[in-house]
């Protein structure tokens, strides 16, 4: 499904990602500043997260509570290794059930669960993002 947005549809967006996704794992493609974790707080938003999200840069991990389940938020950029993600437990949180929101997936290409949803942001020349989801499973 390929969809053009500006900011203010971005509610919108973020429930046509929850229905068009077969998994809980969602997978963020697309360059430095083209909103992934900005779609990726009004995605949390509208499964329940009431804390202020943060991107996990430095962290690499942030977990969220939802009523009944939870949401992992990590983000890979400064990986150098699959074996640095390897060593915070990923896939036990990958494993867990939960929700898993992954920024610069392409970080830990080998580790990435078979069953997820590809999310691909661009930028256009206006302002407006497009965004492609790819369910795989």
């Amino acid at each position: 499904m390929e969809l053009t947005y500006t900011l203010c549809e971005l509610p919108e967006i973020a429930g046509k990602v929850l229905k068009s996704s077969p998994t809980k794992t969602l997978l963020f493609y697309g360059e430095m500043g083209v909103g992934k974790t900005t779609l990726i707080k009004e995605i949390a938003k509208e499964l329940g997260v009431k804390d202020v999200l943060n991107s996990p840069t430095f962290s690499i991990v942030n977990e969220y509570l939802l009523e009944e389940d939870k949401l992992f938020h990590f983000d890979f950029y400064r990986l150098e290794t699959e074996e640095e993600a390897m060593d915070i437990g990923v896939e036990d949180y990958f494993e867990s059930g939960h929700w898993n929101f992954i920024e610069w997936p392409e970080k830990i290409p080998h580790l990435l669960p078979e069953a997820n949803t590809r999310i691909q942001l661009t930028k256009n020349q206006n302002g407006s993002r497009t965004i492609n989801i790819l369910p795989v499973n």
